[in-house]
């Protein structure tokens, strides 16, 4: 993926420092990387490691104390609340592990929500939704309200909702943490697989580095700094497709 050296995030000498009475806490404590157009790029650590406040500093939601974040070429850390709202809209889109879904709206309603706010016309909003629900293997479900589904199936409904505006690049939170572990096997499969296909750029969180090994590099983060990139090298070529990879650490793991 990264050999097109096509930087979509670039982040430079990055701190966040929070004041807790009398001392300083350093969530994030000088970070330095490059993500590429078309990669999926997990960071994993500990609850406390700084992963969360990271994502939140990628997207815009917090600023940093110190250090820039180029993302598409523009620098969000000098954007004001009003400028960062517009940048989200244009060029990101978001994974929760909440499903964060809109109990009154059916499947297709929801995946279309996002297009509302771009001003997108009915007609225009319900075809794509619908395009993309075929796409996350949803097609009987496009008029199932949240409810209706499990909890597997409402998260590829926020995959696809997330997806529905064409994003330069998704952030993903910890996005199977309320599904089991085939279930998240399957929406970590779909990630990949359709921002691979739309050459779309996936940055996820997450504390399992299990979940973690379904990505193209693997940023650890450890006490606000990141301590290793790892290169995924498992891949279809050498006859381990990540999902068969994730089966034999299984096997590894009862044994």
């Amino acid at each position: 993926m990264s050999e097109k050296k096509e930087p979509v995030i670039q982040v430079k000498d990055l701190y966040k420092i929070y004041r807790v009475g009398d001392s300083k806490v350093r969530a994030l404590n000088g970070v330095d990387f490059s993500i590429y157009k078309g990669e999926f790029c997990a960071i994993v650590g500990t609850s406390g490691s700084g992963k969360s406040t990271l994502l939140n500093m990628l997207a815009g939601l917090e600023k940093p104390t110190k250090g820039e974040i180029v993302i598409a070429g523009e620098h969000i850390e000098k954007k004001t609340e009003n400028q960062l709202v517009k940048f989200r809209r244009e060029h990101i889109g978001f994974i929760f592990q909440s499903f964060n879904l809109m109990g009154t709206l059916t499947a297709v309603e929801n995946v279309a929500m996002p297009l509302t706010f771009q001003g997108v016309g009915k007609k225009i909003r319900l075809q794509k939704a619908s395009e993309l629900l075929d796409l996350v293997g949803l097609k009987k479900y496009k008029s199932h309200k949240p409810t209706q589904m499990s909890g597997g199936q409402q998260q590829r409904v926020g995959v696809a909702r997330a997806l529905v505006v064409e994003p330069e690049i998704v952030f993903a939170d910890e996005p199977t943490g309320n599904l089991d572990s085939n279930t998240s096997r399957e929406v970590m499969e779909l990630m990949r697989k359709v921002v691979h296909e739309k050459k779309q750029t996936l940055v996820m969180v997450t504390h399992d580095d299990h979940l973690a090994h379904f990505a193209d590099r693997i940023f650890h983060i450890m006490d606000g700094k990141i301590v290793k990139i790892e290169e995924n090298k498992l891949t279809e070529e050498n006859g381990l497709t990540k999902e068969n990879a994730g089966e034999e650490n299984d096997e590894q793991s009862e044994k």
